[in-house]
Protein backbone atom coordinates (compact mmCIF):
# COMPACT_ATOMS: atom_id res chain seq x y z
CA UNK A 1 0.00 0.00 0.00
CA UNK A 2 2.91 2.34 0.80
CA UNK A 3 4.46 1.75 -2.66
CA UNK A 4 1.09 2.37 -4.35
CA UNK A 5 0.66 5.57 -2.36
CA UNK A 6 4.14 6.76 -3.37
CA UNK A 7 3.48 5.96 -7.02
CA UNK A 8 0.20 7.88 -6.90
CA UNK A 9 1.96 10.84 -5.28
CA UNK A 10 4.70 10.86 -7.95
CA UNK A 11 2.13 10.55 -10.76
CA UNK A 12 0.07 13.43 -9.35
CA UNK A 13 3.20 15.55 -8.96
CA UNK A 14 4.24 14.77 -12.55
CA UNK A 15 0.76 15.60 -13.82
CA UNK A 16 0.84 18.88 -11.91
CA UNK A 17 4.25 19.72 -13.39
CA UNK A 18 3.05 18.96 -16.89
CA UNK A 19 0.02 21.18 -16.40
CA UNK A 20 2.29 24.01 -15.30
CA UNK A 21 4.48 23.65 -18.39
CA UNK A 22 1.73 22.97 -20.96
CA UNK A 23 2.01 26.49 -22.43
CA UNK A 24 5.66 25.66 -23.31
CA UNK A 25 4.75 22.32 -24.86
CA UNK A 26 1.80 23.61 -26.88
CA UNK A 27 3.07 27.00 -28.08
CA UNK A 28 4.06 27.44 -31.75
CA UNK A 29 7.81 27.92 -32.10
CA UNK A 30 7.27 31.56 -33.06
CA UNK A 31 5.40 32.19 -29.77
CA UNK A 32 7.70 30.17 -27.53
CA UNK A 33 9.39 33.24 -26.06
CA UNK A 34 6.02 34.73 -25.15
CA UNK A 35 4.92 31.44 -23.54
CA UNK A 36 8.11 31.38 -21.45
CA UNK A 37 7.83 35.01 -20.36
CA UNK A 38 5.68 34.51 -17.21
CA UNK A 39 8.11 31.87 -15.88
CA UNK A 40 11.19 33.90 -16.75
CA UNK A 41 9.94 37.23 -15.38
CA UNK A 42 9.11 35.72 -11.99
CA UNK A 43 12.42 33.88 -11.61
CA UNK A 44 15.65 35.83 -10.93
CA UNK A 45 17.75 32.68 -11.46
CA UNK A 46 16.90 32.41 -15.17
CA UNK A 47 18.64 34.19 -18.00
CA UNK A 48 17.34 33.71 -21.54
CA UNK A 49 18.92 34.40 -24.90
CA UNK A 50 16.17 34.49 -27.50
CA UNK A 51 16.55 32.24 -30.52
CA UNK A 52 15.03 35.05 -32.60
CA UNK A 53 18.26 37.02 -32.38
CA UNK A 54 19.46 34.99 -35.36
CA UNK A 55 18.06 34.79 -38.90
CA UNK A 56 15.96 31.70 -39.59
CA UNK A 57 16.90 31.29 -43.25
CA UNK A 58 20.63 30.94 -42.69
CA UNK A 59 20.02 27.79 -40.64
CA UNK A 60 18.10 26.00 -43.38
CA UNK A 61 19.95 23.32 -45.36
CA UNK A 62 20.93 24.61 -48.80
CA UNK A 63 18.92 21.83 -50.45
CA UNK A 64 15.61 23.06 -49.03
CA UNK A 65 13.10 25.06 -51.05
CA UNK A 66 13.38 28.07 -48.74
CA UNK A 67 11.54 30.78 -50.65
CA UNK A 68 8.11 29.46 -49.69
CA UNK A 69 9.03 29.69 -46.02
CA UNK A 70 9.74 33.38 -45.56
CA UNK A 71 10.22 36.57 -47.54
CA UNK A 72 13.52 38.41 -47.28
CA UNK A 73 13.83 41.56 -45.22
CA UNK A 74 14.24 43.56 -48.44
CA UNK A 75 10.93 42.23 -49.75
CA UNK A 76 9.28 43.02 -46.43
CA UNK A 77 10.52 46.61 -46.54
CA UNK A 78 9.36 46.96 -50.15
CA UNK A 79 5.97 45.54 -49.21
CA UNK A 80 5.58 48.08 -46.40
CA UNK A 81 6.34 50.95 -48.76
CA UNK A 82 3.86 49.63 -51.33
CA UNK A 83 1.17 49.15 -48.70
CA UNK A 84 0.98 52.88 -48.18
CA UNK A 85 -1.10 52.81 -51.36
CA UNK A 86 -3.89 50.36 -52.09
CA UNK A 87 -3.64 47.72 -54.78
CA UNK A 88 -6.23 49.57 -56.84
CA UNK A 89 -4.22 52.80 -56.63
CA UNK A 90 -1.21 50.94 -58.02
CA UNK A 91 -3.27 49.31 -60.78
CA UNK A 92 -5.09 52.49 -61.73
CA UNK A 93 -1.82 54.11 -62.78
CA UNK A 94 -1.14 51.27 -65.25
CA UNK A 95 -4.56 50.79 -66.88
CA UNK A 96 -3.80 53.14 -69.76
CA UNK A 97 -1.22 53.57 -72.53
CA UNK A 98 1.14 52.03 -73.37
CA UNK A 99 -0.35 48.70 -72.16
CA UNK A 100 -3.97 49.63 -72.79
CA UNK A 101 -3.93 52.45 -75.39
CA UNK A 102 -7.46 52.17 -76.85
CA UNK A 103 -10.76 52.93 -75.08
CA UNK A 104 -11.86 49.29 -75.44
CA UNK A 105 -8.62 47.84 -74.05
CA UNK A 106 -8.80 50.31 -71.16
CA UNK A 107 -12.40 49.22 -70.40
CA UNK A 108 -11.36 45.55 -70.46
CA UNK A 109 -8.43 46.27 -68.14
CA UNK A 110 -10.67 48.23 -65.77
CA UNK A 111 -13.18 45.35 -65.75
CA UNK A 112 -10.43 42.86 -64.86
CA UNK A 113 -9.10 45.10 -62.08
CA UNK A 114 -12.60 45.59 -60.67
CA UNK A 115 -13.23 41.85 -60.52
CA UNK A 116 -10.30 40.55 -58.52
CA UNK A 117 -10.89 38.20 -55.61
CA UNK A 118 -9.25 38.57 -52.21
CA UNK A 119 -6.04 36.98 -53.54
CA UNK A 120 -5.76 39.08 -56.69
CA UNK A 121 -7.16 36.53 -59.15
CA UNK A 122 -9.67 37.52 -61.84
CA UNK A 123 -13.13 36.06 -61.25
CA UNK A 124 -15.42 38.33 -63.32
CA UNK A 125 -18.23 37.25 -65.64
CA UNK A 126 -16.29 37.90 -68.84
CA UNK A 127 -18.99 36.34 -71.04
CA UNK A 128 -21.55 38.92 -69.89
CA UNK A 129 -18.97 41.70 -70.32
CA UNK A 130 -18.19 40.58 -73.89
CA UNK A 131 -21.89 40.45 -74.75
CA UNK A 132 -22.36 43.92 -73.32
CA UNK A 133 -19.39 45.33 -75.23
CA UNK A 134 -20.17 43.44 -78.45
CA UNK A 135 -16.79 41.71 -78.65
CA UNK A 136 -15.80 38.06 -78.85
CA UNK A 137 -14.11 36.28 -75.96
CA UNK A 138 -10.85 35.78 -77.87
CA UNK A 139 -10.48 39.57 -78.08
CA UNK A 140 -11.12 39.85 -74.35
CA UNK A 141 -8.45 37.30 -73.47
CA UNK A 142 -5.96 38.89 -75.84
CA UNK A 143 -6.19 42.13 -73.87
CA UNK A 144 -6.29 40.25 -70.57
CA UNK A 145 -2.93 38.62 -71.45
CA UNK A 146 -1.29 42.06 -71.15
CA UNK A 147 -1.69 41.77 -67.37
CA UNK A 148 1.50 39.73 -67.56
CA UNK A 149 3.21 43.15 -67.74
CA UNK A 150 1.22 44.80 -64.93
CA UNK A 151 2.70 45.31 -61.47
CA UNK A 152 2.51 43.45 -59.16
CA UNK A 153 3.33 40.73 -61.68
CA UNK A 154 0.82 37.89 -61.57
CA UNK A 155 -2.13 40.10 -60.64
CA UNK A 156 -5.29 39.58 -62.70
CA UNK A 157 -4.47 35.98 -63.61
CA UNK A 158 -7.31 33.48 -63.57
CA UNK A 159 -5.57 31.00 -61.30
CA UNK A 160 -2.26 30.09 -59.68
CA UNK A 161 -0.78 28.53 -62.82
CA UNK A 162 -1.53 31.55 -64.99
CA UNK A 163 -0.17 33.85 -62.28
CA UNK A 164 3.07 31.84 -62.22
CA UNK A 165 3.27 31.98 -66.03
CA UNK A 166 2.88 35.77 -65.90
CA UNK A 167 5.66 35.93 -63.33
CA UNK A 168 7.83 33.55 -65.33
CA UNK A 169 7.63 35.82 -68.39
CA UNK A 170 8.89 38.67 -66.21
CA UNK A 171 11.77 36.62 -64.77
CA UNK A 172 15.45 36.77 -65.64
CA UNK A 173 16.04 33.15 -66.65
CA UNK A 174 17.89 31.54 -69.54
CA UNK A 175 15.84 29.98 -72.38
CA UNK A 176 16.47 26.33 -71.50
CA UNK A 177 15.50 26.74 -67.83
CA UNK A 178 12.56 28.91 -68.93
CA UNK A 179 11.21 26.11 -71.14
CA UNK A 180 11.44 23.61 -68.30
CA UNK A 181 9.91 26.02 -65.78
CA UNK A 182 6.97 26.64 -68.11
CA UNK A 183 6.27 22.92 -68.45
CA UNK A 184 6.58 22.49 -64.67
CA UNK A 185 4.07 25.28 -64.05
CA UNK A 186 1.58 23.88 -66.55
CA UNK A 187 1.89 20.53 -64.76
CA UNK A 188 2.19 22.04 -61.28
CA UNK A 189 0.47 19.10 -59.57
CA UNK A 190 3.30 16.81 -60.73
CA UNK A 191 6.16 19.30 -60.45
CA UNK A 192 8.50 16.87 -58.68
CA UNK A 193 8.37 14.38 -61.55
CA UNK A 194 10.76 16.74 -63.35
CA UNK A 195 13.44 16.43 -60.66
CA UNK A 196 15.73 14.42 -62.94
CA UNK A 197 15.90 17.25 -65.52
CA UNK A 198 19.28 19.01 -65.63
CA UNK A 199 17.82 22.50 -65.09
CA UNK A 200 15.30 21.46 -62.41
CA UNK A 201 17.14 23.18 -59.57
CA UNK A 202 17.37 26.49 -61.40
CA UNK A 203 13.71 26.31 -62.48
CA UNK A 204 12.64 25.56 -58.88
CA UNK A 205 14.65 28.50 -57.56
CA UNK A 206 12.93 30.85 -60.02
CA UNK A 207 9.45 29.47 -59.31
CA UNK A 208 10.17 29.63 -55.59
CA UNK A 209 10.54 33.41 -55.80
CA UNK A 210 7.08 33.91 -57.30
CA UNK A 211 4.41 35.68 -55.26
CA UNK A 212 1.60 33.43 -54.12
CA UNK A 213 -1.01 34.83 -53.97
CA UNK A 214 -0.14 37.59 -56.47
CA UNK A 215 -1.44 40.37 -54.17
CA UNK A 216 0.58 39.11 -51.20
CA UNK A 217 2.33 42.48 -50.74
CA UNK A 218 -1.06 44.10 -50.15
CA UNK A 219 -2.41 41.61 -47.63
CA UNK A 220 -2.48 42.51 -43.96
CA UNK A 221 0.75 41.62 -42.23
CA UNK A 222 0.65 38.28 -40.43
CA UNK A 223 3.19 36.72 -38.05
CA UNK A 224 5.99 34.79 -39.71
CA UNK A 225 5.48 31.02 -39.44
CA UNK A 226 8.53 29.28 -38.01
CA UNK A 227 8.80 25.50 -38.53
CA UNK A 228 9.67 23.21 -35.64
CA UNK A 229 11.11 20.61 -37.99
CA UNK A 230 13.10 20.78 -41.23
CA UNK A 231 13.02 17.87 -43.68
CA UNK A 232 15.55 17.72 -46.51
CA UNK A 233 17.34 15.33 -48.85
CA UNK A 234 20.89 14.31 -48.08
CA UNK A 235 23.64 13.78 -50.63
CA UNK A 236 22.54 10.16 -51.10
CA UNK A 237 18.97 11.16 -51.98
CA UNK A 238 17.60 9.98 -48.63
CA UNK A 239 15.27 11.93 -46.35
CA UNK A 240 16.60 13.52 -43.17
CA UNK A 241 14.87 15.49 -40.44
CA UNK A 242 16.15 17.85 -37.78
CA UNK A 243 14.80 20.21 -35.17
CA UNK A 244 14.93 23.93 -35.87
CA UNK A 245 17.12 24.35 -32.78
CA UNK A 246 18.33 27.79 -33.84
CA UNK A 247 14.98 29.25 -32.82
CA UNK A 248 14.91 27.75 -29.33
CA UNK A 249 15.80 30.13 -26.56
CA UNK A 250 18.94 29.27 -24.60
CA UNK A 251 18.08 29.06 -20.89
CA UNK A 252 20.90 29.62 -18.40
CA UNK A 253 20.44 29.01 -14.68
CA UNK A 254 22.38 31.00 -12.10
CA UNK A 255 23.48 28.32 -9.62
CA UNK A 256 25.61 30.79 -7.64
CA UNK A 257 22.88 33.04 -6.30
CA UNK A 258 24.75 33.13 -2.95
CA UNK A 259 21.75 32.70 -0.63
CA UNK A 260 20.60 29.42 0.94
CA UNK A 261 16.89 30.01 1.28
CA UNK A 262 13.64 28.13 0.53
CA UNK A 263 12.71 30.81 -2.01
CA UNK A 264 15.98 30.31 -3.91
CA UNK A 265 15.60 26.52 -3.80
CA UNK A 266 12.05 26.79 -5.15
CA UNK A 267 13.15 29.11 -7.96
CA UNK A 268 16.04 26.79 -8.81
CA UNK A 269 13.58 23.92 -9.05
CA UNK A 270 11.31 26.00 -11.31
CA UNK A 271 14.25 26.93 -13.53
CA UNK A 272 15.23 23.27 -13.93
CA UNK A 273 11.57 22.52 -14.71
CA UNK A 274 11.63 25.09 -17.53
CA UNK A 275 14.74 23.47 -19.02
CA UNK A 276 13.08 20.04 -18.72
CA UNK A 277 9.92 21.37 -20.39
CA UNK A 278 11.93 22.69 -23.34
CA UNK A 279 13.72 19.35 -23.67
CA UNK A 280 10.39 17.52 -23.43
CA UNK A 281 9.02 19.75 -26.19
CA UNK A 282 12.04 19.06 -28.40
CA UNK A 283 11.92 15.33 -27.78
CA UNK A 284 8.17 14.97 -28.32
CA UNK A 285 8.09 16.96 -31.56
CA UNK A 286 11.18 15.20 -32.92
CA UNK A 287 9.68 11.75 -32.23
CA UNK A 288 6.43 12.79 -33.91
CA UNK A 289 8.46 14.05 -36.86
CA UNK A 290 10.32 10.74 -37.19
CA UNK A 291 7.02 8.86 -37.21
CA UNK A 292 5.57 11.21 -39.83
CA UNK A 293 8.63 10.55 -42.02
CA UNK A 294 8.14 6.81 -41.57
CA UNK A 295 4.42 6.80 -42.37
CA UNK A 296 4.48 9.55 -45.01
CA UNK A 297 7.79 8.75 -46.71
CA UNK A 298 6.14 8.69 -50.15
CA UNK A 299 4.90 12.25 -49.67
CA UNK A 300 8.43 13.55 -49.13
CA UNK A 301 9.45 11.72 -52.31
CA UNK A 302 6.76 13.57 -54.30
CA UNK A 303 3.78 11.27 -53.70
CA UNK A 304 0.47 11.71 -51.91
CA UNK A 305 -0.25 11.89 -48.18
CA UNK A 306 -1.37 8.42 -47.10
CA UNK A 307 -4.07 7.50 -44.55
CA UNK A 308 -2.79 8.17 -41.03
CA UNK A 309 -4.83 8.83 -37.92
CA UNK A 310 -3.82 10.43 -34.65
CA UNK A 311 -4.72 7.17 -32.93
CA UNK A 312 -2.01 5.34 -34.86
CA UNK A 313 0.62 7.74 -33.60
CA UNK A 314 -0.88 7.85 -30.10
CA UNK A 315 -0.65 4.06 -29.86
CA UNK A 316 3.05 4.25 -30.78
CA UNK A 317 3.61 6.83 -28.03
CA UNK A 318 1.32 5.23 -25.48
CA UNK A 319 -0.71 8.44 -25.15
CA UNK A 320 -4.26 9.52 -25.91
CA UNK A 321 -4.93 10.95 -29.41
CA UNK A 322 -5.95 14.23 -27.76
CA UNK A 323 -2.45 14.52 -26.26
CA UNK A 324 -0.84 14.09 -29.68
CA UNK A 325 -3.34 16.52 -31.18
CA UNK A 326 -2.33 19.22 -28.70
CA UNK A 327 1.36 18.47 -29.20
CA UNK A 328 1.20 19.06 -32.98
CA UNK A 329 -1.25 21.99 -32.94
CA UNK A 330 0.21 25.06 -34.70
CA UNK A 331 3.46 23.20 -35.44
CA UNK A 332 4.97 23.17 -38.94
CA UNK A 333 7.40 21.12 -41.02
CA UNK A 334 9.47 22.87 -43.70
CA UNK A 335 10.37 20.68 -46.67
CA UNK A 336 10.99 20.99 -50.40
CA UNK A 337 7.22 20.91 -50.95
CA UNK A 338 6.61 23.96 -48.79
CA UNK A 339 5.67 24.80 -45.22
CA UNK A 340 3.28 22.05 -44.05
CA UNK A 341 1.21 22.13 -40.82
CA UNK A 342 1.90 18.89 -38.96
CA UNK A 343 -1.83 18.24 -38.68
CA UNK A 344 -2.01 17.98 -42.50
CA UNK A 345 -0.19 14.65 -42.32
CA UNK A 346 -3.13 13.14 -40.50
CA UNK A 347 -5.74 12.83 -43.22
CA UNK A 348 -9.17 11.29 -43.01
CA UNK A 349 -9.36 7.98 -44.81
CA UNK A 350 -12.30 6.98 -46.97
CA UNK A 351 -11.49 3.42 -45.98
CA UNK A 352 -8.44 1.73 -44.46
CA UNK A 353 -6.45 1.87 -47.70
CA UNK A 354 -7.61 5.03 -49.48
CA UNK A 355 -7.03 8.63 -48.37
CA UNK A 356 -8.67 11.81 -49.58
CA UNK A 357 -5.22 12.95 -50.71
CA UNK A 358 -4.81 9.87 -52.93
CA UNK A 359 -8.21 10.54 -54.53
CA UNK A 360 -7.25 14.18 -55.18
CA UNK A 361 -3.94 13.20 -56.75
CA UNK A 362 -5.73 10.74 -59.04
CA UNK A 363 -8.29 13.39 -60.07
CA UNK A 364 -5.43 15.76 -60.84
CA UNK A 365 -3.73 13.12 -63.01
CA UNK A 366 -6.98 12.36 -64.87
CA UNK A 367 -7.49 16.03 -65.71
CA UNK A 368 -3.88 16.40 -66.77
CA UNK A 369 -4.25 13.57 -69.31
CA UNK A 370 -7.86 14.20 -70.39
CA UNK A 371 -8.79 14.71 -74.08
CA UNK A 372 -8.55 18.42 -74.88
CA UNK A 373 -11.57 18.26 -77.19
CA UNK A 374 -13.75 16.57 -74.55
CA UNK A 375 -12.72 17.29 -70.93
CA UNK A 376 -13.93 14.89 -68.25
CA UNK A 377 -17.12 15.88 -66.46
CA UNK A 378 -17.44 15.50 -62.67
CA UNK A 379 -19.68 12.47 -63.25
CA UNK A 380 -17.02 10.84 -65.43
CA UNK A 381 -14.32 11.65 -62.86
CA UNK A 382 -16.54 10.09 -60.17
CA UNK A 383 -16.98 6.93 -62.26
CA UNK A 384 -13.22 6.57 -62.82
CA UNK A 385 -12.40 7.20 -59.14
CA UNK A 386 -14.91 4.60 -57.98
CA UNK A 387 -13.54 2.08 -60.47
CA UNK A 388 -9.94 2.60 -59.37
CA UNK A 389 -10.40 2.72 -55.61
CA UNK A 390 -13.52 0.62 -55.18
CA UNK A 391 -15.22 3.26 -53.01
CA UNK A 392 -18.67 4.78 -53.08
CA UNK A 393 -18.84 8.56 -53.39
CA UNK A 394 -21.13 11.27 -54.72
CA UNK A 395 -20.53 13.78 -57.51
CA UNK A 396 -20.45 16.82 -55.22
CA UNK A 397 -17.48 15.31 -53.34
CA UNK A 398 -15.53 15.10 -56.60
CA UNK A 399 -16.55 18.68 -57.40
CA UNK A 400 -15.32 19.78 -53.97
CA UNK A 401 -11.96 18.03 -54.45
CA UNK A 402 -11.62 19.55 -57.93
CA UNK A 403 -12.21 23.06 -56.59
CA UNK A 404 -9.75 22.49 -53.73
CA UNK A 405 -7.16 21.56 -56.37
CA UNK A 406 -7.88 24.77 -58.27
CA UNK A 407 -9.22 22.86 -61.28
CA UNK A 408 -12.01 24.53 -63.22
CA UNK A 409 -15.16 22.76 -64.40
CA UNK A 410 -15.14 20.81 -67.68
CA UNK A 411 -16.83 23.58 -69.68
CA UNK A 412 -14.30 26.19 -68.50
CA UNK A 413 -11.40 23.83 -69.21
CA UNK A 414 -12.72 23.24 -72.71
CA UNK A 415 -12.77 26.99 -73.38
CA UNK A 416 -9.24 27.34 -72.08
CA UNK A 417 -8.00 24.47 -74.26
CA UNK A 418 -9.48 26.20 -77.30
CA UNK A 419 -7.67 29.42 -76.40
CA UNK A 420 -4.38 27.52 -76.06
CA UNK A 421 -4.72 26.29 -79.66
CA UNK A 422 -5.29 29.81 -81.03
Amino acid sequence: MLRQSQQTEVKNKLSGTLRNWLPILHAPLGDLGEAMAPFVESNPLIEVKSGFEEDFEKHLPKKIFTSSVANSRTEAIEALSIQQRSLYDVLDEQLEAPLFPTPLSARIAAFVAANLDENGYFEGDYAAFCAREGIDEAQFWKVHARFAHVEPVGIGARNLKESFLFQLDASDIDPEAYALARVMIVNLEAIHTYASQSRFGEAMRVIGRFKNPPNIDFLEASPEVIPDLIVYRNDDGGIEIRLNDAYYSAVEINHDYGIDHDYVRDKLKEAKGLVDALEMRRGTIYKVGLMIIEYQYDFFQGGAIMPLTLKTLADEFGHNPSTISRAIANKYIACDRGMIPMKEFFVAAIDEEVSNAAIKEYVSELVKKEPRHKPLSDMKLLELVQQKFGVTMVRRTIAKYRMQLGIEGSSERKKNYKLERQ
